[in-house]
């Protein structure tokens, strides 16, 4: 298995596969439709076991939601930081953000629907690392087009953001060539910003 969101080695260790079914489960059910007796039957130990990884589900809404919005802003800034004609880094960010809705819908389904039930301090730190991920592509967007302005390029990055992570309802094409279509809208609408 390789680092992904939620996977930070090679094997996942329990806590990650806690954290990876209950991602499934928050996704099919709800965060208030799934209990810790659900999320441990999921990864074949007791509910209360879960304690011994996590103090609360509320805690492993948090730290899943943290690990998507690190993994997101660690990639897009990498991505950002390299050296490359401005176009081109503009659409390996798309590329970036397009596989990772494409491999985690769970992830992006979770992220959609339950923002509002972290606690407070949980939902300003995920909030302050959107911001700066957002800040990544308003970057790129700027050096890529630089006829937009600041406000646009924010504006155009959270259109795109809407187009692709809508991917856990739009399933209707094989994910190869949904992720090739996704880029193509993605980049025409960026384009079209200009």
């Amino acid at each position: 298995m390789t680092p992904t969101p939620l996977v930070n080695g090679e094997k996942a260790s329990r806590r990650e596969q806690i954290l990876a079914a209950a991602a499934e489960l928050f996704a099919r059910h709800g965060f208030h439709g799934v209990g810790i007796d659900d999320i441990g039957a999921a990864v074949g130990i007791s509910g209360p076991a879960l304690y011994r990884h996590f103090r609360s589900k509320d805690a492993m809404l948090g730290e899943m939601l943290g690990s998507i919005s690190r993994f997101l802003l660690e990639g897009g800034t990498e991505l950002a930081e390299r050296a490359g004609d401005p176009p081109d880094v503009l659409a390996e960010l798309v590329r970036f953000h397009v596989d990772f809705a494409l491999t985690h819908p769970a992830l992006i389904t979770v992220q959609e629907r339950n923002l509002a039930n972290l606690t407070d301090a949980d939902r300003k730190q995920v909030r302050a690392l959107q911001r700066q991920y957002v800040e990544v592509w308003v970057t790129v967007i700027r050096a890529a087009i630089p006829r937009v302005d600041e406000a646009h390029a924010r504006s155009a990055a959270h259109a795109v953001f809407g187009l692709i992570n809508s991917t856990p309802h739009n399933r209707h094409l094989p994910d190869t060539e949904l992720a090739e279509w996704l880029t193509r809208l993605a980049l025409g609408a960026l384009r079209a910003a200009g």
